[in-house]
């Protein structure tokens, strides 16, 4: 992946009215309705914050939820927090391609931010069709005669067509936001500059992780130096090897339809080889109370919700070995590490993973969370990707419409 895209180094935007779509899309109190700050909203106020700083009128693109949704919000708590990031008040009003949108646009001065509502309340934003076929439409055809430049900043969008994320390619030149830059910039770094990998493969998506793990074998570089499996991804390849996890874990297991996934885990494990790593010991909910079972052990009494102590040591071992020419990919956690007694697993990975030499790229929505849980910070790491079914997307060896437009300016 070839980085030949502009960004806001590029342009000068002193005095211009910038169209800027970013990824505001937050988690939301379901008693109170009220959206929780987070890692999101904080990356791309630096974006708007630079823009501002630079003189432009900035008017901002965002989503929140699906129509029909609990959490399908309005934008005005979002302004709000903006506002407190950015530094600078954030306008808001609740209309998008109105007369009100059009006025409160055209009234913009230099250095002024406006958000305008929800892109979702229009059903034609969430259409999955080409840029120019989106520029046909109300959002992309009103709003880009009213504006000089898009900037595209919402890398953890960018796997969806939607008229927000490509239709301004088809009216207005385009650069990448610093957000959807610093994503853009992680993962050349990874898949282009290293030689080596090892994966961490946990979490409750074990397709997911599959789908990274067939890629980058079939792309046959970096090579797969180690995968080292937890979480449900851990579980099926015990499962396919004939160990009995216990009915409890197998009761979930068959719900969530992941027993499917059993011959692609089996062909995994066989093109892996001496390069996969399983658990030697899992830490099962035992009646409320962490008990650990060696998998010699198994079945575990209750369901398996951690891995054990010693394959915490063995995976940490491996990781603290990796040099500096070596990456690692991380996907979920080792274990349901909101519930403090089943943390230590993910903690472990993650303190070793703090230490660790390679560079380290931990992916997935729940990593920031997880990581300050852990006692850590996201400085600790090489790089935390905001993004995450766009993050799985793009290494899954899929075409990213968002990141197909910036190749176009």
């Amino acid at each position: 992946m070839s980085l030949s895209f502009r960004t806001l180094d590029d342009v000068d935007v002193s005095g211009k009215t910038v169209i800027v779509r970013v990824d505001l899309n937050s988690p939301v109190d379901p008693e109170t309705k009220k959206i929780q700050d987070n890692e999101r909203i904080q990356a791309h106020a630096k974006t708007l914050r630079e823009l501002s700083d630079r003189g432009a009128k900035v008017v901002v693109l965002a989503h929140q939820g699906r129509k029909g949704g609990a959490d399908f919000l309005p934008l005005k708590q979002h302004a709000e927090l903006l506002s407190r990031h950015v530094g600078k008040p954030v306008k808001y009003v609740p209309d998008l391609v109105g007369e009100e949108a059009e006025r409160a646009i055209k009234g913009l001065k230099s250095g002024e931010i406006l958000l305008l509502e929800n892109v979702r309340t229009l059903d034609e934003e969430t259409k999955e069709a080409s840029p120019e076929e989106h520029a046909k439409g109300a959002l992309v055809s009103k709003l880009s005669k009213l504006a000089d430049l898009f900037v595209l900043d919402a890398f953890s969008v960018a796997h969806r067509s939607h008229a927000s994320i490509v239709g301004f390619a088809a009216a207005l030149p385009v650069v990448a936001g610093r957000v959807m830059e610093r994503e853009l910039r992680a993962l050349s770094e990874l898949l282009e500059k290293r030689e080596r990998i090892i994966l961490f493969m946990g979490g409750n998506k074990p397709e997911d992780c599959i789908k990274v793990a067939e890629t980058i074998l079939a792309r046959g570089r970096p090579e797969i130096k180690t995968l080292l499996s937890a979480g449900i991804l851990g579980q099926l390849f015990l499962l396919a090897e004939g160990r009995d996890l216990g009915e409890p874990s197998m009761e979930y297991i068959r719900k969530k339809g992941f027993d499917k996934l059993l011959d692609r885990v089996k062909d995994l494990a066989e093109k892996l080889g001496e390069k996969l790593q399983k658990p030697v010991d899992v830490a099962c909910d035992a009646d409320g109370k962490r008990l650990e079972v060696s998998v010699s052990n198994l079945p575990a009494p209750g369901p398996i919700m951690d891995i054990g102590g010693e394959t915490a040591k063995t995976y940490t071992r491996i990781i603290r070995s990796a040099s500096e020419d070596d990456a690692i990919i991380v996907k979920g956690p080792a274990g349901a590490y909101e519930h403090e007694r089943f943390r230590r697993g993910t903690a472990e990975i993650y303190r070793a993973l703090a230490e660790s030499k390679a560079f380290t790229l931990i992916g997935g929505g729940d990593s920031s969370t997880a990581i300050r849980l852990v006692g850590l910070r996201v400085e600790d790491f090489s790089y935390v990707s905001l993004a995450g079914g766009a993050l799985i997307h793009f290494l899954s060896g899929k075409k990213m419409p968002g990141v197909e437009i910036l190749k176009r300016s």
